[in-house]
């Protein structure tokens, strides 16, 4: 590798090879599960720093990838240069332009904070530990899809270090082809240091979970496909099959229980939500009922997802729309009683705001499908390089009727040989491949 020395000195964070000590830590990232075997970790701290490392990439001949918080990490990296951005953390509100403006290593959980602090909100992603920088370029459906659209409807424009180490923004009007790209293409498009992103009005909502035991799942998921074929265009609900494991950390109403998660967004008055949610609460007894008026801060309390490092495998697709019948195969394989390596089985149900693109366009791929479908192993590494895998297949096998033939890149994770549908249609796929020759001729970042 070529000398170290004079990159070290224009870098103001840590530049490690493997052999430094933080090397590890530097690399690693919320899926403990993926360890990176990288040739060098590059920590920015601004947007200076990532340009020199990728002019530095780029004349030694590394490929780049980057990491904020490391949730989109679904395979180990194994050479090349990482870019990490967690400390590129700056956070700004403008309350009178309904804009934030975030820095790549910025969680959402920090910007819903401080968008509710005025009154306002972002169209966030499920979980509030996620980069929010990350997640947006790759389109992002979150808790209110249905209603709002994809998250990354509502960028307004990013600061990017481009293939050949130069700093530009990509709005609507400067470099709008890279623009277009960023708004879910995510892949080889270079280093997103910052992004503008439109706020919202919202104070709260009517929001939460219906967990239902797992002698009633068929009933429920039969009654929510029904219920989902007219459901409003501005209520967004999913149903999760979830296989607790017996451990002490676990909650107690939890604990080694298969179960049913309801979920339920509503950005509307409580009694109107109230009564649109009430043939859902009715289709069961319930067994644990979270759903109620949510102030929009707390809206990471939907999904519940886990905060804290762990290892992970999941696997996902959309699905162009689903029946009866779609319900009796994937619960063939899932539902009660179904002894599988699987932690959950998890359907969102998308469309409405999520099928109309924003003005000019973006590189979204998906928004054809109705639902989201993800399925997420036993958090067991030992199961996931076969044992998770196979049983994937089975359920993917079992749903290939009602596969959508295009994906979008957010939901792939674990590319399984089952799982049909491409991150992008053909037209979307080929424009990409443009973009990126242009604003990365040495193919310097990754694209994979």
């Amino acid at each position: 590798m070529a000398d170290l020395t004079a990159l070290r000195s224009l870098v103001s964070g840590p530049v490690l090879e493997p052999a430094d000590a933080g090397f590890a830590e530097e690399a690693g990232g919320f899926n403990t599960a993926v360890v990176h075997t990288v040739d060098l970790v590059v920590g920015a701290m601004n947007a200076q720093d990532v340009a020199h490392a990728v002019s530095f990439a780029r004349d030694a001949g590394l490929r780049v990838r980057v990491q904020a918080t490391g949730h989109g990490a679904e395979a180990p990296i194994v050479g090349g240069m990482l870019v990490t951005t967690k400390r590129l953390d700056s956070l700004a509100v403008d309350a009178a332009a309904k804009v934030a403006t975030i820095g790549s290593g910025v969680r959402w959980a920090a910007v819903v904070a401080a968008a509710a602090d005025v009154n306002l909100a972002p169209i966030t992603g499920s979980s509030a530990n996620v980069g929010a920088v990350g997640y947006l370029t790759g389109g992002g459906l979150g808790p209110l899809a249905r209603s709002h659209g994809f998250s990354s409807d509502y960028v307004r424009g990013f600061t990017v270090v481009t293939g050949n180490g130069e700093i530009v923004e990509a709005t609507p009007d400067e470099n709008a082809d890279l623009f277009w790209a960023l708004r879910g293409g995510r892949r080889g498009l270079g280093i997103v240091t910052e992004a503008r992103v439109a706020l919202v009005e919202l104070d709260e909502l009517y929001a939460g979970s219906l967990t239902f035991a797992e002698e009633h799942i068929e009933t429920v998921v039969r009654a929510w496909v029904d219920w989902s074929a007219t459901a409003p265009s501005d209520v967004t609900t999913s149903i999760a099959v979830f296989r607790f494991p017996d451990l002490d950390f676990m909650p107690p109403p939890l604990r080694g229980r298969t179960l049913l998660g309801l979920r339920f967004a509503y950005p509307g008055t409580s009694e109107d939500g109230e009564r649109l949610a009430a043939p859902l609460r009715d289709a069961a007894p319930v067994y644990l009922d979270s759903l109620g008026v949510l102030a929009a801060r707390d809206v990471a309390q939907i999904h519940n997802d886990p905060t804290n490092p762990g290892p992970g495998w999941a696997s996902g697709a959309l699905l162009a729309d689903i029946d009866q019948d779609f319900v009796t195969a994937w619960l063939g394989q899932v539902g009660s009683g179904k002894q599988v390596p699987l932690l959950g089985a998890e359907i969102r149900h998308i469309g409405s705001a999520t099928q109309t693109d924003v003005v000019g366009g973006s590189a979204v791929g998906g928004r054809p499908a109705s639902y989201t479908f993800t399925l997420i192993g036993a958090p067991n590494p030992a199961l996931f390089a076969d044992v998770v895998p196979a049983a994937a297949d089975i359920v993917y096998a079992a749903i290939a009727p009602w596969l959508s033939p295009e994906s979008t890149i957010n939901f792939v994770g674990v590319a399984r040989p089952g799982q049909t549908g491409e991150p992008w249609s053909a037209d979307t796929q080929a424009r990409l491949i443009e973009v990126r020759k242009a604003h990365d001729p040495h193919g310097v970042f990754a694209t994979a």
